[in-house]
């Protein structure tokens, strides 16, 4: 059955699109009548602008056309432009390969020909496609070199955009201060200029991820109406379709279900009406897990099975292994374990082939849980043994990351500096030889005086140098202080984690022990409570944690209990790491639960703390 307010989405849509169309007519008029190409090319290019993010499909036709007039009439702005718009068809439909290879062609059309304006676009679209495969810290580079172009040129509106994209890729890669630094930047550029609002509008939209991503939900709810609100306006159909989905899913984990699941259906109406696959079946996937989550497991299964029917037909193999594991896991809860089982194996099999190690994670997890809920408790031993090995390398490797982009960072800010010291020495001494300059005009035969400055201008270059010299042997020193104490975290996180594997290893093998042998049961069973009272005792491990930790953060945990004497052990740790800046992933991996468990656990110790939605809960752990 059809719920009510989905048939009155679909009638606001179709108007949208009336009015688009309405547009496009009166631009074909034009097109029609124009006889110079450099008209003809100007007005697809404004069509295929309007079309591409309401009708990819028709916007690719447009473009070819567009190409292909230019070639007729050897038109080369025309084709380098017809270039643009193929790599930027294919980025929005995730076809990253095409979208680079147009890219490229039309970098170097537009540099063999000069054509700056082209050059530019170019360069930009290759950093977005740097950013959808990962390469975060490329784009940021890529995109920061173009920054004095648009703003040598008066281009404030693509100035703008780019300080945004690079906020959006410091999110990405969860440097929130940095990120949210970079978006104020773009809006006090756009909030100043009147076209396409829209940009506006992303801005907005990666304030509110922004905030969705440190869990303050509300705020972020907020940005993402703000910016609903102007993608309507603009008739942006498909950046409407991501927003609702951003608004579904931060509604899912504010644990309001049925707001998630209207926003849910919003969001896939629009997106079936212009054919926007990918979000569709992002969608459907996000309505699946909500309905499964309900215990309504015949209509989680409805929406995944058609989220993986869709996710097939296209690009993203990442999509088809998570939403294997989703589905799998929706038939273990079913208890059709077997068919779960199958669907999980299916999962990680290709999870591990192209290497989506996070899908790989969850579908091992869920695997294992399958296992252990049909009493296979060997398999589920198993799979917990490589879901526990894939972690750490995960766990290792994000924090290894971390410390080579601290590396980077720092390395790129000290070149920046050393840079911005050689130019005011340049400038110091410029400005101090036309001093000379005069003084010999004004001055015939003070030779004495000049040298006497001369000396002194040396003298002063000397300890500059020394000056800049010990400034960054500081740097230095702080930069390994710095990766020492993150060593340090890393050490400290483990210590109790490597406890906890070896108890629970021991206690599967007695277990196994007395499946194999019920006559043992008796001497076993005194070995599992010896065993239990053992990691009971282990919790000292905690303790030693605890000092290892307060060496490094100044008796945090003491500091807790005095503020809040009703503070329990178990939230004094979910504290301590936070206050690491673990994310709720590795948290939750560190607990062995799921990351829902952790969201709640934070969302309680934030109330127990007494802070009010607006205070983000490890900002004020840091405080302390």
């Amino acid at each position: 059955m059809k719920h009510p307010k989905i048939l009155f989405i679909a009638l606001l849509v179709f108007p949208i699109l009336g009015l688009c169309q309405n547009k496009i007519d009166s631009l074909s008029t034009l097109y029609n009548q124009s006889k110079a190409i450099d008209k003809k090319v100007d007005v697809l290019k404004q069509i295929f602008n309007i079309q591409l993010y309401v009708e990819p499909v028709k916007a690719k036709q447009v473009i070819s056309e567009l190409l292909e007039i230019s070639r007729k009439e050897n038109y080369t702005k025309g084709v380098a432009t017809a270039n643009y718009g193929l790599g930027s068809y294919h980025f929005i439909t995730q076809a990253y390969d095409s979208a680079t290879y147009y890219y490229r062609k039309a970098l170097a059309i537009s540099k063999e020909n000069d054509l700056p304006d082209n050059l530019v676009g170019a360069l930009s679209g290759l950093a977005s496609v740097k950013a959808s495969v990962g390469d975060y810290y490329g784009a940021i580079k890529l995109n920061d070199s173009l920054l004095p172009l648009f703003r040598a040129n008066g281009d404030y509106l693509n100035y703008g955009v780019a300080l945004g994209n690079t906020a959006l890729y410091y999110n990405n890669m969860g440097q929130y201060d940095r990120a949210m630094e970079g978006y104020i930047a773009a809006l006090a550029v756009l909030d100043t200029i009147a076209e396409e609002p829209f940009r506006r509008a992303d801005i907005l939209r990666g304030v509110g991820r922004i905030n969705y991503d440190q869990e303050n939900y509300e705020t972020a709810l907020d940005y993402f109406d703000q910016a609903l609100s102007v993608y309507r306006q603009t008739e942006d159909n498909l950046y409407q379709s991501y927003t609702l989905n951003n608004m579904g899913n931060t509604y899912s984990s504010m644990g309001e279900t049925e707001a998630a699941i209207e926003h849910y259906q919003k969001s896939l109406v629009i997106s079936k009406a212009f054919n926007y696959e990918d979000n569709t079946a992002n969608v459907l996937a996000n309505l699946g897990s909500t309905y499964r989550d309900m215990g309504k497991y015949d209509l989680a299964l409805e929406h995944l099975l058609k989220a993986l029917e869709i996710s097939k037909t296209g690009n993203s193999m990442d999509n088809v292994a998570s939403q294997l594991g989703e589905i799998g896991k929706t038939y273990v809860d079913r208890n059709e374990i077997s068919k779960g089982i199958s669907y999980l194996n299916e999962s990680i099999v290709l999870a591990d082939s192209v290497n989506a190690k996070n899908y790989e994670l969850w579908a091992l997890a869920y695997r294992a849980e399958a296992h252990k809920k049909n009493n296979d408790y060997k398999l589920a031993f198993e799979d917990q043994k490589r879901y526990q090995a894939l972690n750490d390398s995960l766990f290792n490797a994000d924090k290894t990351k971390q410390i080579e982009q601290l590396r980077t960072l720092y390395e790129t800010e000290q070149k920046e500096a050393e840079i911005a010291l050689q130019e005011e020495e340049i400038n110091t001494l410029n400005a101090q030889a036309k001093v000379d300059q005069l003084t010999k005009g004004l001055y015939a035969g003070g030779m004495a005086s000049a040298l006497a400055l001369s000396g002194l201008l040396v003298f002063g270059f000397r300890q500059r140098m020394k000056k800049n010299r010990m400034a960054r042997e500081k740097q230095e020193e702080i930069y390994k202080q710095e990766i020492e104490h993150k060593k340090k975290e890393l050490a400290s996180q483990t210590l109790h984690l490597v406890q906890k594997n070896t108890f629970i290893q021991e206690l599967m093998e007695n277990l196994e022990s007395i499946k194999n042998s019920p006559e043992k049961f008796k001497m076993e069973f005194r070995r599992i409570v010896m065993l239990l009272k053992k990691e009971n005792a282990s919790d000292k491990d905690w303790e030693v944690f605890k000092t290892y930790f307060a060496e490094v953060h100044n008796d945090f945990d003491q500091k807790l209990k005095t503020l809040y004497s009703d503070i329990s052990e178990k939230e004094i740790r979910l504290a301590a790491f936070l206050r690491m800046n673990l994310t709720t992933k590795e948290i939750a991996a560190t607990l062995n639960v799921l990351p829902d468990s952790i969201l709640k656990s934070k969302y309680r110790l934030k109330k127990k703390l007494g802070l009010d939605k607006e205070t983000d809960l490890t900002t004020f752990l840091n405080t302390l």
